[in-house]
């Protein structure tokens, strides 16, 4: 029977993802609009939102933290190209987008010594083969495959090169060993629901030595220069952002932190991830058409939730056909209001992917998890393979 009660808010996207809970357009009223981003007002602004970053995720006071252009891609992008070069580099992929940097640094940065250690989607690379005589370049939490590291007990602390973690769908959800991260990157529009275009960089001490000591034989676009004269250029790092930023997204940020603290800070945002997570986890258990991607329950990710198509009927069809039905099945979602943008990754295995995202109230996914159960149904009954 087609469900009688919907989600309230049926965005399940894993980016940009849910605002938070209550969000109206009047929570931006403050925004500092028609200003430079220069005054003494933008600038509070601007540090206001480094300062609740470092706060709510309980960051390190020697770490720095900066706004920078161009999303989490901007953020390592910026670390790449300012870093890289000193030592060889290993890179671990296991997705899309570990993948995408094991690209960058192999055919733009072109460093000849990088070793790529990667893993099929489902799956986590053997991190004991990690070099760290090289600086390492990881994903804290595939998004495109739903498989995150369980903790940071892999990376030592005696360790020569840096760490340089891209955590855009971790950062606010997970625990993160900060004292194991050198680097690490991420984005508004994930786990608080924040608008997209800004980027988080936040350099550890071992960091900031290396920008010091280490220019990079290649030429550096100005938004990607965190220095002058040889040393840490500090305006970053105290909202003199590189280029203007957009201040009404800016506000929508504050907001957001705002509204972490509200909810307990790191371990309520935590604690709402988890809950989230451990609800969808219960009823793939039930579920005998669907299960996860990940193949170690220890390694799933709490945010986006990657799910493959399982039962007999689904697995007997072409690629092609499965395609279809995975499609099929999310029009339908949409088309009924009951859940929008689930459709898995265009680059990784066909199936769905739930955002699970401390923004998504738990209300939301219990009244999603009957609609998944009936259009599957409805796709099932009614497909036709393509001749």
């Amino acid at each position: 029977m087609q469900p009688n009660h919907k989600p309230a808010m049926p965005n399940f996207s894993s980016g940009p993802c849910a605002k938070r809970p209550g969000w109206t357009p009047a929570a931006l009223a403050n925004a500092s609009l028609g200003r430079s981003h220069r005054s003494a007002e933008g600038k509070a602004r601007l540090l206001a939102a480094i300062e609740g970053t470092r706060e709510v995720l309980q960051v390190p006071d020697d770490y720095r933290i900066a706004i920078v252009p161009a999303s989490d891609t901007g953020a390592v992008e910026m670390a790449l190209w300012s870093l890289l070069g000193a030592r060889g580099v290993d890179v671990l992929a296991w997705e899309s987008f570990g993948a995408g940097w094991a690209s960058d640094i192999t055919k733009q940065l072109k460093l000849p010594d990088t070793r790529l250690l990667e893993a099929d989607y489902g799956l986590l690379p053997d991190l004991a083969e990690v070099d760290f005589g090289h600086d390492v370049v990881f994903c804290w939490n595939g998004t495109t495959s739903g498989v995150r590291l369980p903790h940071g007990d892999w990376i030592p602390d005696d360790r020569a090169g840096l760490t340089i973690c891209d955590a855009t769908s971790a950062a606010f959800a997970m625990e993160l060993p900060w004292d194991k991260l050198d680097v690490v990157t991420f984005s508004w529009q994930k786990v608080l629901g924040g608008e997209a275009a800004h980027g988080m960089l936040v350099l550890g001490p071992r960091a900031v030595e290396r920008l010091e000591s280490h220019t990079p034989p290649w030429p550096l676009p100005k938004i990607f220069r965190l220095t002058k004269g040889g040393k840490l250029a500090e305006g970053p790092f105290k909202g003199e952002t590189i280029n203007t930023p957009s201040m009404l997204c800016v506000e929508d940020y504050l907001d957001a932190l705002a509204w972490a603290r509200s909810v307990g800070g790191l371990s309520g945002l935590v604690n709402r991830v988890k809950g989230n997570a451990n609800l969808l986890a219960g009823w793939v258990a039930e579920t005998p058409w669907i299960d996860y991607v990940a193949r170690a329950q220890a390694n799933r990710s709490t945010t986006s939730v990657c799910l493959s198509i399982v039962d007999d009927w689904f697995t007997g069809l072409s690629p092609s056909d499965g395609n279809a039905v995975a499609k099929q099945l999310v029009t339908l979602l949409e088309a009924e209001g009951a859940a929008y943008d689930i459709g898995g990754h265009r680059d990784a295995p066909t199936g769905l992917r739930i955002w699970c995202g401390a923004t998504v109230e738990q209300s939301d996914l219990k009244a999603l998890l009957p609609w998944l159960d009936w259009a599957y149904g409805e796709v099932k009954a009614s497909f036709i393979p393509a001749a």
